[in-house]
């Protein structure tokens, strides 16, 4: 017997491995909207740098398209799009919305579209299917079925793969529930859980970060305090850490596709529903000012040595919202950079990991090729990218000026070594 064949909506940082890894074993076809990013792939070139170029080519069933009209080839449809907020800090199902719009043109009685994008409970059944029915003519679980597993996927983790973290899956019948589930197992060697059904895992997924967000949250809470105190911070966690169930958070800007994203949805379902959160966004209010806090720190320090703000230049080194990662989605580093130009602050920006055209097209930075030795007021190590910590503190002091101030935002180098860091 054939086995059906899938179509991977979406080849971003979580469609992509699922495409490929599925595309080892059965006919995938690969779908984007993005002709360009299509066109790289074929040419064995991912720019997220999820998978190499023989990663690609050993995924031999695998067939790539921007051409919607193909996927009316497939019979299993798992959507991967980003599922972002607004400037309003909403829920933004835009990209999803679209792409059940794109699969319900081309849906046929008994096919499966299982959604692995993070969404709020609910969302799969009460906003994606609606638009599948009335895109398609078919009717929910009668003439098509859904499913739901939630992408877990760690951009820039080579050690935690698609294939090694357990999938959480779900269907909206207790057939198609199976029939997803084995679907999964069989590229997913540390195994899958199936959900009770597809509420529950949107909201398993959507709390997986809400609670990595409230974890930071303290400890940037407890940075505060400590720099108040005249406690160095990672000192006390250390010493907290020598506790067995100590959790090993450290402070931090906190950005990304999930982390900074996800609890925003869940509060948004949670305030339509009648209910305001209190702790999860009040997590987020202090994340979400980090960037100020920071930039903060920086000019104090600067005006203690004397110095002058107003037109004073500062380097900051990494824009992506992870070290050795190319992401730059809802980065934080951002918010660093808006304030100290607030202060009068020149700022220039360096990361061997960034894609030029990307950073001044979602946010109007020209990235440095080279920072220039000695001519800058503040250095700010804002993400710990591997080629920093190679260069070594030597070189990237030698950036600053004399005097100049250095914070060591991810304390990647000794206390003694930085004038400042959370």
């Amino acid at each position: 017997m054939t086995e059906p064949k899938i179509a991977i909506v979406g080849l971003g940082y979580v469609g992509l491995p699922l495409a490929a890894e599925f595309g080892k074993l059965r006919p995938v076809i690969g779908f984007d909207i993005n002709s360009d990013r299509i066109a790289a792939l074929r040419n064995g070139q991912d720019a997220t740098r999820e998978l190499t170029s023989e990663e690609l080519t050993s995924s031999r069933h695998l067939t790539l398209t921007s051409n919607p009209d193909d996927l009316a080839q497939a019979t299993i449809y798992i959507v991967t799009v980003p599922t972002p907020i607004d400037s309003h800090k909403r829920p933004d199902l835009t990209p999803l919305l679209r792409a059940s719009e794109t699969v319900g043109r081309v849906l046929k009685k008994g096919d499966i579209v299982i959604y692995e994008s993070t969404v709020y409970p609910g969302a799969t059944e009460e906003d994606c299917v609606p638009v599948l029915e009335r895109t398609s003519g078919l009717s929910f679980n009668t003439d098509f079925f859904c499913g739901y597993s939630p992408e877990r996927i760690n951009p820039g983790d080579k050690d935690h793969r698609l294939t090694t973290i357990t999938k959480v899956t779900a269907g909206s019948t207790p057939e198609t529930a199976e029939t997803v589930d084995a679907l999964y197992r069989g590229i997913i060697t540390a195994g899958t859980y199936k959900a009770e059904s597809i509420r529950v895992a949107e909201a398993a997924k959507v709390i997986e970060n809400t609670q990595r967000d409230l974890n930071i949250a303290l400890v940037n809470e407890l940075a505060i305090i400590f720099n108040r105190m005249g406690i160095d911070t990672e000192a006390v966690l250390k010493a907290a850490g020598t506790k067995w169930n100590f959790l090993p958070f450290r402070p931090g800007l906190v950005g990304g596709h999930c982390i900074g994203v996800d609890p925003y949805y869940l509060t948004h379902k949670a305030e339509a529903m009648g209910y305001h959160p209190q702790v999860i966004l009040a997590g987020r209010r202090i994340n979400d000012g980090m960037g100020a806090y920071v930039a903060g720190q920086m000019v104090k320090a600067m005006l203690k040595r004397r110095m002058l703000v107003n037109g004073a230049r500062v380097l900051i080194l990494g824009l992506t919202f992870k070290e050795n990662c190319p992401d730059l989605r809802n980065t934080r580093v951002i918010d660093v950079i808006k304030e100290l130009r607030d202060y009068g602050v020149a700022v220039d920006v360096h990361d061997p990991w960034a894609n030029s055209a990307e950073a001044r097209h979602e946010y109007g930075l020209d990235l440095i090729e080279t920072p220039e030795p000695g001519t800058y007021d503040g250095v700010i190590l804002a993400v710990a990218h591997q080629t920093y910590l190679d260069a070594g503190i030597a070189t990237i002091q030698a950036y600053g000026s004399d005097p100049h101030v250095f914070c060591d935002l991810k304390s990647a180098f000794g206390r003694d070594e930085s004038d400042m860091r959370l």
